[in-house]
């Protein structure tokens, strides 16, 4: 008896065959869209009909990270605003102390008679980019002539010195930092009073406090400020803190390393500078430019007189000569000698700053001239 399963339960074709109809219309689809495109409709139109359930589906996890955030960002908050909260109290009382002794520095400069050593104006700027070259530390910002800004301006923030206006331009300026191997910055440390250079270092990171003795009294945390001797930057700038201190036997200084206090390179909004120091100039100075006016005024009253001493010379010569017409014959013998006497004292008067001496051979020109004529005539 043949077995053949009822019409309702009929399989149709089997699964081999199958799975190869599906293998090659699934490659069909896959080449077909590669090249043609044909389902970006198809598959536009399911994604528009998913979205809902797609949002649906991740409703838990947004309600979730949305909570997480909240929560994080109001703890966030909170601390900020209590350290924003506790650093204007600080800076509120520094400002009141500041205001009693900028009174009090006022009053005693006015009762000493002493003139405002300085007098500071500022410029914001912001960041703009980094400058191409990968082996300097600069950075350009967006002021520039136009608005005031001068070279050699020294730039800081609200933490302390960043670095100096090296070049302007008509609308920016460029801004060497302060860890730029070739910049140097007066400094002093708070603690002692000793007074150096700080320079940056070619990797930028550190800074490297030089000329420091050995016997010098310097230790890790010692605060270095702006000295104010060169006259760029006002004293009392915050700049870096000593972080290494290395002393060798073999060398007469100590290698100090110390790193920068402000955020050199993560600063965005800077302070430019225009500090204008009020000192009278200096004595050395002074006295080398008035000797050297003083050299140039007499060099000029020389050359004036030796070019007036040349017409005396010359109205001598002519005084003499109307003298010799009673005989030229007889008057050319006693001339020779006359003329020979004179030219002495002719080259000595051009030389000379007085003109007196000149008139002395007049004078006695004058006095042989006739004697000479007379002994022609007899």
């Amino acid at each position: 008896m043949e077995y053949s399963p009822p019409p309702l339960f009929k399989q149709g074709p089997s699964a081999l065959a199958r799975l190869i109809f599906f293998v090659v219309l699934a490659i069909a689809l896959l080449i077909s869209d590669a090249r043609f495109n044909t389902l970006e409709i198809v598959r536009g139109v399911l994604g528009a009909g998913l979205y809902p359930l797609q949002r649906a589906a991740l409703v838990p996890r947004d309600i979730f990270m949305g909570a997480t955030d909240l929560a994080v960002t109001s703890a966030a908050l909170r601390n900020e605003n209590q350290a924003l909260a506790d650093k204007n109290l600080q800076l509120s009382i520094k400002a009141g102390d500041a205001s009693q002794l900028s009174i009090e520095n006022t009053h005693l400069r006015a009762l000493l008679n002493l003139q405002s050593r300085a007098t500071t104006q500022t410029t914001p700027a912001e960041v703009q980019y980094d400058t191409r070259d990968p082996f300097t530390q600069k950075v350009v910002i967006g002021k520039g002539a136009q608005q005031g800004i001068q070279d050699g301006a020294p730039v800081v923030n609200e933490d302390g010195v960043i670095g100096q206006v090296t070049r302007v331009f008509p609308l920016q300026s460029e801004v060497t930092l302060l860890s730029d191997k070739d910049q140097a910055v007066p400094v002093q440390i708070v603690r002692t009073g000793l007074r150096s250079v700080i320079y940056g270092t070619p990797k930028g990171d550190t800074l490297d406090l030089r000329f420091v003795p050995i016997s010098a009294d310097v230790q890790a945390g010692d605060e270095l400020v702006t000295s104010g001797l060169d006259g760029i930057y006002p004293p009392g700038l915050a700049v870096a803190k000593v972080v290494r201190v290395d002393k060798q036997a073999d060398t007469a200084f100590a290698r100090v390393v110390c790193l920068p206090v402000a955020p050199v390179r993560g600063a965005r909004q800077l302070l430019v500078l225009h500090y204008n120091v009020n000192v009278p100039p200096n004595p050395i100075e002074v006295e080398a430019a008035a000797a050297a006016k003083e050299a140039k005024e007499n060099k000029g009253k020389k050359g004036k007189g030796s070019k007036t001493a040349v017409p005396a010379a010359g109205s001598a010569a002519s005084a003499a000569a109307p003298a010799g017409p009673a005989s030229s014959a007889a008057a050319a013998k006693p001339a020779a000698p006359v003329a020979a006497k004179p030219a002495a004292p002719a080259s000595g008067a051009a030389a000379a700053p007085k003109p007196a001496s000149a008139a002395t051979p007049h004078k006695s020109r004058k006095a042989h001239l006739p004697r000479a004529a007379s002994g022609v005539a007899q």
